[in-house]
């Protein structure tokens, strides 16, 4: 039997020990309990509750910590759109004896907490001092208990509670929910920023915004004039503070320079239709979102003959209170440098063509609409070979009936995966995200845009439009490198679609005209969606020079990714689902300290260093170990 000096068995104990109370970082996870965590966000309007969490892609472990400015209790979990029964809630406090409470809960009703028979959640550090309680702990994506929310890569709904005691009772005064994407892949920190930037605002000036419910404001300006070329690699909202709740969305499109063009502001979409002209989105915001910089090898090129000279800035305002004699100048800032990027990136706009055919019947508890785009045409539209396009981010849109949204990738009618979606969209958190893995699209390939609708709330018809109370179904694709094409988006056969309904009709105003004597009910509701997605679908491609191209094609059934593993816990429960085939996989090797479902109540010295650490040592000290 091997024998170690008393010494070095001591100190390897020791280690081993403090390790099990530090709680080292599990096997694959990148992150340890104290490390830098890198988002951030305050989850109430008055700045009391302040989140942090980073996560492990690989390891599929998140780690959150919450500090609230309270003595008494504190909780983070995930909720979903309609109720926060179901809910999960981590809580932990700090007693006034110094002892700490620390479990896994869920919501049985809006104002009870249960706890859940398996803790999946870790805790990394519980404090409290004169001004704060803050709770650090970490758990993964998918535990195997039914009570856990999965953190995905969809808009999460976090939901945060507090208590001004240690005793664990919901408070709606002290409950906040706030939709987050929490798997943020790109942080803002991790890119370069030039030394060189020049900074330049694209906005209008002192426009009087409408009593209108909703105005579409268009306007032409210049890019900055260069005498070489020059990479734009970041743009944020420019806002005035007053109307920030006004302003819905803001596009920047880029125009073909063959382009005459008005001046002047006026509605996009009006009686003039110069100022619809151009037609190639460059830069998007939308509610909710913030600014966006643009990978390290990717921009927007300025200063070439290749390069648009001119852009349309569309403000969407909604002034839904008709306010009288607001005066905006709200636009887009974008950074530039004569640092060049490796790729001049474009953006591809798919989806359901808008106007006047799409509509989503009232009532409905779920509604499916489709917009096909086929690349087969881009070579010859671009007048150029097409290189691979690579996608490296996304942009997602609907009004206030869209709940979820997915782009699908086909390739000779095989689907090869999906490129981007949102399960649970949110209307006031649209922003663009970037992808984990860069996505390759073929010429020849089908990408499909399927939009997910919910009408409960209705009792009319809802059609496409620009108005916040009509709909829309887009999806931009930013990508590199750039061409010519500018957007691609697909609408069923609307005459199909009246006829499988009982309704004749001879051309597709007609048919339109006739969804309104549909009686809806959740069976017309369904046959609806079903010839909606069996009808022929007319695909219209665009340049950036406004030329036109038709096509057509047909739906695709999309096959839904299955969920993936679960993370077993110690003592969990698991589900029979997750078992077959090959559904869970066990916890990550680790020497993080006892499960954290017996760190209910511990002293604070028993918490740093572990239950049993300080007994252990001094018996292996006093056996002279």
């Amino acid at each position: 039997m091997l024998q170690m000096p008393g010494a070095m068995a001591c100190a390897l104990l020791f280690r081993l020990l403090l390790l099990m109370a530090l709680g080292a970082p599990s096997q694959g996870n990148g992150l340890s309990p104290t490390s830098h965590l890198r988002y951030s966000r305050f989850l109430d309007p008055s700045n009391i509750i302040f989140l942090r969490w980073d996560f492990d892609l690989e390891a599929e472990i998140i780690i959150f910590e919450l500090q609230v400015r309270t003595a008494g209790w504190v909780g983070l979990g995930v909720t979903n759109r309609y109720t926060n029964v179901g809910s999960d809630l981590v809580v932990g406090g700090v007693l006034p004896d110094g002892n700490v409470y620390f479990s896994d809960r869920h919501l049985v009703d809006e104002d009870t907490l249960e706890e859940d028979g398996s803790q999946d959640a870790e805790l990394r550090g519980l404090t409290e001092d004169a001004v704060y309680t803050t709770m650090r702990f970490s758990r993964p994506f998918r535990s195997c208990d039914p009570h856990d929310q999965d953190i995905t890569s969809d808009t999460m709904r976090v939901l945060a509670a507090y208590g001004l005691d240690d005793t664990l009772k919901l408070d709606r005064e002290r409950t906040f929910v706030k939709s987050i994407f929490l798997l943020q892949i790109v942080h803002p920190d991790d890119l370069d920023v030039p030394e060189d930037t020049i900074i330049h605002d694209l906005e209008i000036t002192d426009f009087l915004i409408p009593e209108d419910d909703t105005t579409y404001a268009c306007t032409f300006l210049p890019l900055p004039i260069v005498s070489k070329k020059h990479h734009i690699y970041k743009f944020e909202p420019k806002m005035v503070q007053h109307n920030e709740t006004m302003v819905h969305h803001i596009l920047v499109y880029a125009c073909g320079n063959a382009s005459a063009l008005p001046t002047g502001i006026s509605d996009c979409y009006g009686a003039d239709p110069a100022f619809s002209l151009c037609s190639q989105v460059i830069m998007g915001w939308a509610v909710g979102g913030t600014s966006y910089q643009f990978p390290d090898d990717v921009g927007i090129s300025l200063g070439t003959p290749l390069d648009p000279q001119w852009i349309r800035l569309e403000i969407h305002y909604s002034n839904f209170h008709n306010l009288p004699g607001v005066y905006d100048s709200s636009g887009i800032r974008v950074y530039y440098t004569a640092e060049l990027r490796k790729y001049d990136m474009g953006v591809l706009q798919l989806g359901f063509f808008t106007f006047p055919i799409h509509f989503i019947p009232p009532g409905a508890e779920s509604f499916m609409s489709y917009g096909l785009c086929k690349t087969e045409k881009f070579e010859e539209m671009n007048r150029a070979p097409v290189p691979d396009i690579q996608v490296y981010g996304y942009l997602l849109h609907t009004h206030l009936a869209g709940r979820a949204l997915q782009a699908v990738q086909y390739r000779n009618g095989t689907q090869l995966r999906t490129i981007c979606k949102d399960d649970s969209y949110d209307f006031n958190l649209q922003e663009t995200r970037d992808l984990p893995h860069r996505v390759e699209i073929k010429p020849g390939d089908e990408l499909l845009v399927e939009c997910h609708y919910q009408t409960l709330d209705r009792d009319s018809l809802t059609f496409g439009g620009p108005s916040t109370i009509n709909e829309m179904c887009l999806i931009f694709l930013f990508y590199y490198p750039r061409n010519n094409i500018s957007s691609c988006m697909g609408f069923p056969d609307i005459i199909y679609v009246a006829q499988e309904l009982g309704e004749e009709a001879s051309d597709s105003m007609e048919a339109m005209m006739a969804m309104n004597n549909v009686e809806w009910t959740p069976e017309s509701i369904k046959k609806a969606e079903k010839a909606c997605k069996e009808a022929q679908q007319t695909v219209i491609i665009k340049t950036i020079d406004e030329i036109v191209e038709n096509t057509t094609g047909w739906i695709s059934e999309i096959i839904r990714a299955p969920r993936g593993p679960c993370l077993e816990s110690s003592g969990g429960k698991v589900e029979p689902q997750d078992k077959i085939p090959e559904g869970f996989r066990a916890a990550p090797m680790a020497v993080s300290g006892s499960n954290t479902a017996t760190w209910r109540r511990l002293p604070l010295a028993a918490l740093l260093f572990g239950q049993g650490v300080l007994s252990l040592l001094l018996a292996a000290l006093q056996a002279g170990v």
